[in-house]
């Protein structure tokens, strides 16, 4: 009996061997399967199909007066009317009412230089000119007495009561006091002066804006020396720089061989770097009458019809030069791209759009032409990158190379 229960304990070679077979045929078939539906997936994917090499174009925003643009130039909005406010004096700044970006109204006073001399100068005037103008009317008294006395003697002398030497010297001091008065007018009159030269000289000290502006630059501060040439070691020639906003103009460098296209009262259009997405109405204003030889170019201004507080002296500025002005539904930006990345499907209109290395067939809603470009009203959005010249290769999800320009 044990050797029977022993011999049933012993494993059977065969059934275990033909088992692990089975096993391992299953797992074969298992990956290639896996293996087949890998490659099969891969080949829908495009991945074992050549990428197509294409062109692209950026969808952007633009303006409908590109399409009556005759001509672009570039330059800097710069101010007609600007300063540079000092003194006619040399002395400290005590004290300085402006920073940068204050808004000054004309004669109004921006800084003050110290004063104390002058002011004691001018006190001194006035008490002179007081002087003078007592001394004055001294004068105007002794020549009505001494007018009086001249006729009452002259009278006497008519009728032999006085004699000749006392009319003679009652005339005399009559020319005296006619005399007195003539000079003590003449000192008055020289007080006067004086006192002018240090109001003058206090107004110096005093330093005012000529215009309305707008404070460009603080170039001294307080306890400076501040003097009319700047010569001295550490002394300032301007307290602060101003410029008139209202005078704003853009300088453009234009080509000689193109400056038949510019004329004056020309409309145009200004967009400036810091803003790019505004457009500001211009028109020639100017053609300064020289051209710069290194450059060929003749400087044309123009002149803003659009005020805004956000437009800065110095900034860079592209004008385009109009060939009409722009009407009420053109100053709107629009969204376009270029007419040869569209695609014709019977009546349905569609792009190309780039998404990472494929590309996806997007339906449009086209509007009108804006010269080369047409404006986009449904479907794709500004920066979105479309294929030009589409071959009959690029389908939905092709696989794309770009080409580099």
């Amino acid at each position: 009996m044990a050797n029977e229960d022993l011999s049933k304990l012993k494993i059977d070679k065969s059934r275990v061997v033909t088992g692990t077979r089975k096993k391992r045929k299953r797992v074969y078939w298992v990956l290639l399967m896996v293996v087949v539906l890998m490659l099969g997936f891969f080949y829908a994917r495009g991945v074992f199909t050549p990428a197509i090499q294409v062109q692209v174009a950026t969808v952007s925003q633009i303006y409908p007066s590109q399409g009556f643009t005759i001509l672009n130039a570039s330059g800097y909005v710069v101010a007609q009317r600007k300063s540079a406010l000092a003194s006619k004096v040399t002395g400290r700044l005590i004290w300085l009412g402006v920073e940068e970006g204050s808004f000054v109204k004309k004669d109004e006073v921006v800084a003050r230089l110290e004063s104390q001399d002058v002011s004691a100068s001018k006190d001194q005037a006035a008490a002179n000119v007081n002087v003078a103008r007592f001394s004055l009317e001294q004068a105007q008294a002794e020549l009505r007495d001494a007018t009086v006395s001249m006729n009452r003697n002259k009278e006497l002398l008519s009728r032999g009561v006085v004699a000749r030497q006392t009319y003679d010297d009652v005339l005399a001091r009559y020319e005296k006091a006619v005399a007195g008065v003539a000079a003590a007018e003449a000192a008055l009159k020289a007080a006067t002066a004086a006192l002018e030269g240090a109001t003058a000289l206090l107004e110096y000290t005093l330093i005012r804006a000529p215009f309305d502006a707008v404070v460009l630059t603080k170039d001294a501060d307080i306890g400076d020396i501040v003097t009319p040439l700047g010569a001295a070691a550490n002394a300032k020639a301007a307290v602060v720089t101003i410029a008139d906003m209202s005078s704003l103009e853009v300088e453009a460098d234009v080509s000689e061989s193109n400056l038949n296209q510019v004329r004056l009262g020309q409309p145009c259009e200004i967009q400036l770097d810091a803003l790019p997405e505004q457009r500001f109405r211009g028109e020639v204003h100017l053609r300064v009458p020289t051209a710069d030889r290194s450059k060929a170019t003749v400087m044309v201004k123009v002149r803003f019809l659009d005020k805004d507080r956000s437009i800065l002296p110095e900034m860079s500025a592209k004008v385009a030069f109009l060939s009409r002005s722009v009407t009420g539904e053109e100053k709107k930006p629009r969204i376009a791209l270029n007419q040869s990345a569209v695609v014709n499907r019977k009546k349905l209109k569609t792009v190309f759009v780039v998404k990472g290395n494929r590309v996806v067939e997007t339906p449009v809603s086209l509007g009108g032409p804006i010269g080369d470009m047409v404006e986009v009203l449904q479907g794709v959005k500004v920066g979105d990158q479309v294929v030009l010249n589409h071959s009959d290769r690029l389908k939905n999800g092709s696989k794309i190379r770009i080409e580099e320009k």
